[in-house]
């Protein structure tokens, strides 16, 4: 059984650099290139990007209605994202020493670029920044609590939950008692290494 799940899992490792190159290739195609971290256009493509902008105004007018409205209780949520993250920052830096983890790089997981964009208007880019925080730091707390749970408890469900971090798949089946008892301290090496 082991040895056909690491068969698999590298299947799926070769699919998802596929993937990756796939992206790599199609923006390519969007003439942009990565400098010191940040995607930098052609003056002629943010000249076109910039045309293609949609002014805030004619933004608001063609935006329903409820969606306006309900724009606090969404941006509401950033109070408690923010004290997501800073109970993070406290967790990892005092729980992951002490386990011998390594703490999790922050910017791995919260991206925030899409503002840069030229086609999109001040409450869009506004959009983009809360969303790409918002979805980042809720993959880097699925990442420290996947690493912590591979640490105290690397043991999978009975029945199957949808949406398992990265590190599941590592995990030993539910009932493994003897699994269990042998291969914590293998685990929990892996998750020291990373």
């Amino acid at each position: 059984m082991d040895k056909e799940l690491e068969r698999l899992r590298g299947k799926l490792r070769e699919i998802e650099a596929e993937i990756e190159n796939k992206f790599d290739a199609h923006n390519a195609e969007l003439l942009y290139r990565i400098e010191s971290n940040k995607a930098v256009f052609e003056q002629e493509i943010i000249d076109r990007h910039r045309q293609l902008k949609i002014g805030l105004l004619r933004f608001l007018r063609q935006s329903p209605l409820l969606s306006i409205v309900i724009a606090p209780v969404i941006y509401g949520l950033v109070i408690p994202l923010a004290l997501l993250d800073l109970a993070l920052i406290g967790y990892q830096r005092i729980c992951f020493p002490v386990w011998g983890i390594g703490r999790v790089r922050r910017s791995d997981y919260v991206v925030i670029d899409r503002h840069r964009l030229a086609y999109l208007n001040g409450i869009q880019k506004l959009n983009c920044v809360y969303c790409g925080y918002a979805n980042g730091l809720l993959a880097l707390a699925r990442e420290v609590a996947g690493r912590t749970e591979q640490y105290w408890c690397p043991i999978r469900h009975a029945r199957s939950a949808k949406g398992a971090h990265g590190r599941y798949d590592r995990f030993l089946p539910y009932g493994d008692a003897e699994g269990f008892r042998d291969r914590l301290e293998g685990l929990r090496e892996e998750v020291r290494r990373l």
